[in-house]
């Protein structure tokens, strides 16, 4: 994993919404790096989707940030629907 690189984001989104893509990128960063929260990371994975609405995009999206950070969102989410209660940790 490489210590700098950028989020894969759109240039269409508003503030509101790059915020909202953002926190989920670092909130798979925290999974990876000391767990979260199940709570915590379905919240993040709501708001992530009211901009990232199609599987698509959503794939497109994850497999840029995969390449760039080593963290996969799919693997993430993958484990996380499995859980009810609990802390996810990669």
């Amino acid at each position: 994993m490489s210590e700098n690189y950028s989020y894969p984001l759109n240039v269409d989104w508003s503030h509101e919404e790059i915020t909202k893509v953002v926190t989920m990128w670092a909130m798979l960063e925290e999974v990876y790096e000391r767990g979260v929260d199940i709570e915590q990371l379905q919240a993040a994975y709501r708001d992530f989707k009211s901009v990232v609405k199609s599987i698509g995009e959503e794939r497109t999206l994850g497999r840029h940030y995969e390449e760039l950070s080593g963290y996969s969102l799919y693997r993430v989410m993958q484990q996380a629907k499995t859980m009810t209660k609990g802390k996810v940790k990669m």
